[in-house]
């Protein structure tokens, strides 16, 4: 089976260590998505599992195969049979777009490369017709889009038939109309190769949108993983849920399923009980306008399809921000009712975290 375990893997760089205790699993055909800010060891684990880096501690599995397990066994990256799609595609560019999507198809010896040139021409074409650039078989990259490029990224990472393929923020240079698309057709295609993978990347819409499952890497470790629903609407510290979406904590005492708070009682979910904070997405908040409500308009930030509307507590100091959709609009200064649409996840002040939907 083409899967990918990783189970228990610390590495580093001399005594600096990056990587502490990373443990997943990726089935055939699944993505999993990697998230994590800037230096949290995104780019160190994709080079340990490609085998470009070695870990010190723990162990990784190419389906029943173990490929790693220092200090006993190392398997050289040319022979792990793993995909690499780095950011910005790599493109090599004095080459055809055939030629770059036939360069991991080339044997060392002259005669293996020889004898295998109608087989790889047919990958090739293979390949460029299933990414929808059959027509730019002899093209030079330069002559291409930036998706047309990651396209033929693609095309070149699965031509060797890899079991994995680890994708490094591969969709970054691209602007977001197009990073949207190409990233939808990415994942299509994956599915349909049924290859298991791995995407690495710091933007959170993107890991919610096109993963079967997210792990969120925060300082080396693996803080959550999750279904990129789960993730959001029930983050396992108050550190994943600042990183995966806009996140607003407000004061709450908690007695069973219910707290008290600025808002009036709420339905909330999660471990603890007594103070702790709830926290509040802004499509969580629906606003009505009420000259007798609590909550004063102090800002709207007008985004297309929706607005972003912050509301001040007349006698407090919170704020909270709402996602205000369609054609509704607030002015500022104008006074509101703030209502709570969902459960909110719930942190104790001695838990600190909120596990489960309930």
């Amino acid at each position: 089976m083409n899967s990918l375990s990783v189970s228990g893997v610390g590495a580093g760089y001399g005594s600096t260590r990056v990587l502490d205790d990373i443990s997943f699993h990726v089935d055939r055909g699944e993505m999993l998505a990697v998230l994590g800010p800037s230096g949290c060891g995104k780019t160190t684990l994709l080079r340990s599992i490609a085998g470009l880096h070695r870990i010190d501690t723990g162990s990784i599995m190419l389906g029943e195969r173990l490929i790693d397990q220092p200090p006993r066994v190392h398997l050289p990256p040319e022979h792990r049979m793993i995909g690499l799609m780095p950011q910005e595609g790599g493109l090599f560019p004095h080459l055809s777009v055939g030629r770059n999507v036939g360069f991991g198809l080339v044997r060392p010896s002259l005669r293996s490369m020889l004898g295998d040139r109608k087989a790889r021409r047919a990958r090739v074409e293979e390949l460029l017709e299933l990414v929808g650039l059959a027509h730019a078989i002899d093209a030079r990259p330069r002559e291409l889009s930036g998706g047309q490029q990651q396209r033929v990224a693609l095309a070149r990472a699965l031509a060797p038939k890899p079991t994995v393929l680890l994708m490094d923020e591969p969709f970054a240079a691209l602007d977001a109309g197009l990073r949207a698309s190409i990233r939808t057709e990415v994942r299509a295609l994956l599915r349909e190769q049924k290859v298991a993978s791995v995407l690495v990347t710091h933007d959170q819409a993107e890991a919610m949108s096109s993963a079967d499952r997210v792990a969120v890497l925060l300082a080396g470790r693996c803080a959550q993983i999750g279904e990129p629903e789960q993730v959001y609407r029930a983050p396992a510290t108050r550190e994943v849920a600042v990183f995966v979406g806009e996140a607003q904590f407000v004061a709450a005492v908690r007695t069973g399923a219910h707290a008290e708070t600025v808002f009036g009682t709420v339905a909330v979910f999660g471990e603890g009980h007594g103070r702790g904070e709830v926290l509040v997405r802004p499509e969580q908040v629906a606003l009505t306008p009420e000259p007798d409500g609590q909550f004063q308009v102090g800002e709207v930030q007008f985004s297309g399809a929706e607005s972003l509307v912050t509301v001040n507590h007349l006698e407090s100091e919170i704020s909270v921000r709402a996602s205000v959709r369609g054609g509704a609009r607030f002015e500022i200064g104008s006074i509101v009712r703030v209502e709570v649409t969902q459960p909110l996840a719930y942190f104790g002040s001695e838990t600190l975290t909120a596990r489960s939907l309930s």
